[in-house]
């Protein structure tokens, strides 16, 4: 997640972010009518995890660490009220994941100690950044929810960047549902950085930070098995317009905060994975609202808040456009019996692969995108089966091809 940018700023001729703009949205596909629900920033950080629109608190970036009050329940998902941090009742993903036994973590720069929140009641000192410590509550919503911050999870849940290295390092440790937030140089808010007073902010340290950050992430065992990243902004710079037919909510009657408008304005999205076509294009509008209802429809969850409305749309076909192949080359091998024979196999993608039917081989394997040698000895006369079986999504989950065995005359 950065910061505060319109889409014409950071995707338009010229930009100065080319690395985001040109080599990521080459690597993936492009949103370009993605929409901010509102501002200033942390309504639009709320509403992506929970759903709940905005209020004057939450839109004036929660200047002290305030109870939201009454919360009484409303028809729509949403919660009436005032404040900032939200009572137990009101769930977030992270709840929902937690209830399905799945991982989550927050993983936010410059945050030490781990689940860093000021006191209830007390001004947060991290409106500001400082030389050393850029990190900003206000762009960490899960601090923001008495589930969680009254949870001994939170220590080991939301975290410092640094430990997403170390996370990634294996599917295993990899949680299912992660969110990134730069400190406040590297996300692109501050222009200019309160350590780098000579260089410029904004664009240019996104651009930096994402050269320097997105290769080791996209080339980690974490991602790559089966992996979907989402670059975005929370809101965009002067723009106040909306979509989707947002609803501004019970607590507010101008969700675009300091000036009048019904939105947070178009910022544009990328998204890259092994299911998503690189240079693919979808112009279909979607706002953090969709992209919760699109994260829990990945899940199996339940719509939270303003992510439940019946016509609001998905992620669906249109943006998980490809599926991930296996191809042997042949697809059928005469082998002599109890000889091995070593096969060809391609893939566009990491796939798991399996071994059935009359193959004499380790049950399963982990392949690479791109050209595997694999040795197979046949034990009897038949099929040898090899399966590449993908796991995060059923409509992509397996890829069959047999290879004949027989015995050479």
């Amino acid at each position: 997640m950065l910061e505060n940018k319109d889409y014409d700023q950071t995707f338009g001729h010229g930009s100065k972010a080319p690395y985001l703009a040109n080599t990521l949205r080459s690597q993936g596909l492009s949103l370009p009518n993605y929409y901010a629900i509102g501002h200033e920033s942390l309504d639009n950080y709320i509403a992506l995890v929970s759903g709940q629109a905005p209020n004057p608190v939450t839109q004036a970036d929660c200047q002290a660490y305030q109870e939201f009050t009454p919360a009484l329940p409303a028809s729509d998902g949403q919660y009436v009220g005032m404040g900032c941090v939200y009572p137990s009742q009101v769930k977030t993903i992270a709840d929902q994941l937690s209830a399905r036994g799945l991982k989550w973590k927050g993983y936010m720069e410059d945050m030490k100690p781990p689940c860093r929140h000021p006191a209830l009641g007390a001004v947060d000192d991290t409106q500001k950044a400082e030389v050393g410590d850029q990190y900003a509550t206000r762009h960490n919503p899960f601090m923001y929810f008495h589930s969680i911050i009254d949870s001994p999870d939170c220590a080991k849940d939301v975290l410092d960047y640094r430990e997403l290295a170390k996370d990634v390092r294996s599917p295993r440790t990899t949680p299912s549902y992660a969110l990134i937030v730069p400190n406040l140089c590297n996300d692109g808010h501050d222009d200019p950085c309160v350590d780098d007073k000579s260089h410029p902010g904004g664009l240019p340290k996104i651009n930096a930070w994402l050269r320097r950050e997105m290769p080791k992430l996209l080339a980690s065992p974490g991602y790559r098995d089966d992996g979907l990243l989402i670059v975005t902004f929370d809101e965009s710079d002067t723009d106040g317009s909306a979509c989707c037919d947002e609803q501004h909510g019970p607590n507010t009657p101008n969700p675009a905060g300091p000036t009048p408008g019904p939105g947070g304005g178009r910022t544009g999205a990328v998204l890259i994975s092994p299911f998503i076509r690189p240079g693919s294009v979808v112009s279909t509008p979607f706002n953090h609202y969709s992209l919760l209802r699109s994260m829990e429809n990945l899940f199996g969850l339940s719509h939270l808040g303003y992510a439940g409305p019946a016509g609001l749309r998905a992620f669906g076909g249109d943006v998980y456009n490809a599926t991930p192949r296996l191809r042997i080359r042949p697809s059928r091998q005469t082998l002599a019996l109890r000889r091995r024979r070593t096969l060809r196999i391609r893939t566009n993608s990491p796939a798991r692969i399996y071994f059935g039917g009359r193959c004499r081989r380790k049950p399963r394997s982990t392949s690479s995108a791109g050209l595997l040698r694999i040795k197979v000895r046949p034990r009897h006369r038949g099929r040898c089966r090899i399966l590449a079986k993908r796991s995060a999504w059923r409509s992509a989950r397996t890829s069959l091809r047999v290879v004949r065995v027989r015995r050479r005359h």
